[in-house]
């Protein structure tokens, strides 16, 4: 069976690290930035998203166009991994150098400050998707084997869990120490920025070194005709195709889901991070409660294409978000019951627990959506003779990114609702920097319990109800594994035979 070697497999799965934790950097970092460090206001932000997204909604299949109507003597994926790392990389710098918004600047600076962060966020977008579809395509195109698709499907997964991790664990608390040196001369407000500029800068230029690596790996399947589809051509195809319909309307369903990365960085540094400190309080915190979430997902990934072989990959997908639903409306229950001491010990064991389970169906159902856009392609280059890697995989490009859009757009209006935004955000890091690292101030503070409640409703509602509407498009879906089996066996003996 013609598939990767070793060599490829693995530089392959540092490049995925590497864009990830670019990916994170924004997806989890930039929220919080516009926040809590430049203060833009929360409907500003959750505009911004707004808008990136409705653009996404185009740019993501264009891009899977351009991919598919890619002939190259690299293939159609990997031409664009040789040179969009870069790209990426000075895109990411830019929505970080950016001014700070306040009541008292004027009305035109405050409104340049939001400008350019939208224009830098959708500019950012439309480079990443040029990475992310062709690093997550060539997937199906480095083997032929479905079996060992899967194992790199399931290890991609794992790679990309651990460059976010990264992200979630050392920007936070580096930045605020890198910060705390700036503020020495520059203030607090501008030492804080520029702790957050120069921690992760440092970290999307490590993550484009390693993002660069994914250009080693290669592409086996033989493309089935030289014919290229336009635009709309592809859109059509997409929603002809009817299991990637229903894939897509489901990941779609649960994009909200991301909320608990978006906030995870709020959450940990106001509520369970030492109020004013120097960082450790974050990083034992995340640590523990990172620590069950990812073990959990790191766990199910591992396990996830197993469990594709034995049971039909879409009864697992539907059981993972049913179960998914239950520990994230438990966080809710924890936070109804003590909303005000969450941070002693006891809670911190069950809400690890509670993170460590919905870490695993997080993980799990990633995998095998991942697995299942594959077999869509399968399928669909077995109906038409047409093989739309780019253009399937533009759709996971685009969930990720509407989960991200949707996540903060959410957090917004929730932010404003209960006026954690712009200068009451600036008001209330003072009054936290001004009190002693072992009060737990924000944690306790009767005139912080609003934002507590934002907090976290929103880390736990929105993902339980969305993961359970999820199940509802994926009942009938018509690729069985026997199904997929026969397609791919009668595509690769065309492919052999000629």
């Amino acid at each position: 069976m013609n598939t990767y070697t070793s060599k490829e497999r693995n530089m392959y799965l540092l490049g995925l690290m590497g864009q990830n934790v670019i990916y994170n950097i924004i997806a989890t970092g930039m929220t919080f930035y516009f926040q809590s460090v430049i203060f833009i206001p929360a409907m500003a932000i959750s505009v911004i998203m707004g808008v990136a997204r409705v653009w996404d909604a185009i740019n993501d299949p264009m891009m899977g166009t351009i991919v598919d109507r890619t002939r190259s003597k690299y293939g159609k994926c990997r031409p664009y991994l040789f040179f969009v790392p870069g790209i990426v990389m000075v895109t990411t710098f830019l929505t970080f150098v950016n001014g700070q918004y306040s009541g008292d600047n004027s009305p035109a600076k405050n409104a340049i400050i939001i400008a350019w962060a939208g224009i830098s966020y959708i500019l950012w977008g439309m480079t990443y998707t040029a990475g992310d579809i062709p690093i997550w395509g060539i997937t199906s195109l480095m083997t032929e084997s479905a079996k060992d698709r899967e194992k790199l499907l399931g290890l991609a997964r794992i790679i990309a869990g651990i460059g976010g991790g990264a992200v979630l664990l050392t920007v936070m608390p580096i930045s605020q120490s890198v910060g705390a040196g700036f503020a020495e001369t520059m203030g607090q407000k501008k030492g804080t920025q520029m702790g957050f500029i120069v921690v992760c800068g440092i970290m999307t230029l490590v993550g484009t070194l390693l993002f660069q690596c994914a250009c080693f790996a290669k592409e086996r399947v033989k493309q089935p005709s030289d014919e290229a589809k336009g635009f709309i051509d592809n859109v059509k195809i997409m929603w002809g195709c009817k299991p990637f319909r229903r894939l897509l309307i489901s990941g779609i369903i649960k994009a909200p889901m991301q909320i608990l990365s978006i906030v995870a960085m709020t959450l940990l540094s106001y509520y369970f991070g030492d109020n004013g400190g120097d960082g450790q309080g974050y990083v034992l915190q995340m640590i523990f409660l990172g620590g069950g979430l990812f073990i959990g997902q790191f766990a199910a990934m591992a396990l996830t294409p197993k469990l594709c072989e034995k049971f039909e990959k879409q009864k697992v997908y539907n059981l993972c978000n049913i179960i998914g639903a239950i520990p994230f409306a438990g966080v809710f229950v924890c936070y109804l019951i003590d909303g005000t001491g969450l941070y002693k010990p006891f809670w911190m064991v069950v809400l690890a627990i509670l993170f460590a389970v919905a870490g695993a169906a997080m993980g799990a159902s990633m995998v095998i959506q991942s697995i299942m856009i594959a077999d869509c392609v399968d399928y669909d280059e077995h109906r038409t003779g047409y093989r739309p890697d780019g253009v399937f995989f533009s759709g996971q490009s685009f969930i990720t990114k509407l989960g991200a859009g949707l996540s903060s757009f959410i957090q917004g209006i929730v932010f404003a609702a209960v006026g954690f935004s712009g200068d009451n955000v600036a008001a209330c890091n003072e009054a936290l920097a001004a009190s002693p690292a072992s009060d737990y101030m924000f944690a306790t503070a009767p005139e912080f319990e609003p934002y507590r409640f934002g907090m976290f409703f929103l880390v736990s509602i929105p993902a339980a109800v969305t993961c359970l509407l999820s199940c509802i498009p994926m009942k009938n879906y018509e690729i069985s594994n026997a199904k997929h089996k026969e397609i791919l066996d009668e595509l690769n003996a065309k492919r052999n035979a000629g």
